[in-house]
């Protein structure tokens, strides 16, 4: 029988690596293929106001252009201080073209006079499964924490250099061995809930 086959909706190596990773202890034999492996197709804007409502967008387009049963996820920084910004919109904060390092530097300014204690964060992500015959499936994890004063870390990627997590606490996202950071992470803890479910879908 032929190995399932997953597209996973993104193009950043980071992520893409992550996923396979998680997803392989519940499907070790799962292909696991990103946005370049297929042929190029118009990819949808992001503008759902929700983290599932972004991730079932970009799922179902992948489903549409290639068949392929399809997982996309949408992730963000929730900042307390903030009211929950920079939320759906963390990827693109500090305006085209994305940049980490601007969002960054954007975040810190905006909670520079914000003292520790009211500094709380949390990580969201929203993971869609949509399959060839229609049937979808959304889950969603977090990971509570504070965002700090200055950047730390070279791993991860986004916020992770400004984020401290309440499960980890004295080390950014950014610090953290990738084992450490799947076991607490949104992503990590999303991917965990819904690859189980994933296998017995592509296995029926």
């Amino acid at each position: 029988m032929a190995a399932p086959r997953v597209l996973v909706a993104t193009r950043n190596a980071k992520k893409l690596e992550e996923m396979h990773r998680i997803l392989r202890e519940h499907l070790p034999a799962v292909e696991v293929l990103g946005l370049d492996d297929v042929a190029a197709f118009d990819e949808p804007v992001e503008d759902e106001p929700t983290f599932a409502g972004n991730a079932l967008l970009k799922a179902r387009a992948g489903v549409a252009a290639t068949g392929v049963a399809t997982i996309a996820d949408d992730s963000g920084l929730c900042v307390d201080a903030l009211n929950g910004m920079p939320g759906v919109l963390s990827a693109r904060w500090s305006g085209p073209p994305k940049s980490d390092e601007r969002n960054n530097e954007l975040l810190l300014a905006q909670l520079s006079d914000v003292p520790d204690e009211r500094r709380g964060a949390h990580f969201v992500c929203a993971v869609a499964v949509v399959l060839p015959d229609g049937r979808e499936l959304v889950v969603e994890g977090r990971m509570e924490g504070r965002v700090i004063r200055e950047v730390r870390g070279a791993g991860g990627f986004g916020y992770d250099v400004l984020f401290v997590a309440d499960d980890r606490p004295g080390l950014t996202t950014a610090e953290l061995t990738r084992e450490d950071k799947d076991a607490i992470s949104h992503r990590g803890r999303a991917l965990r809930e819904v690859a189980p479910q994933v296998a017995k879908l592509l296995a029926g």
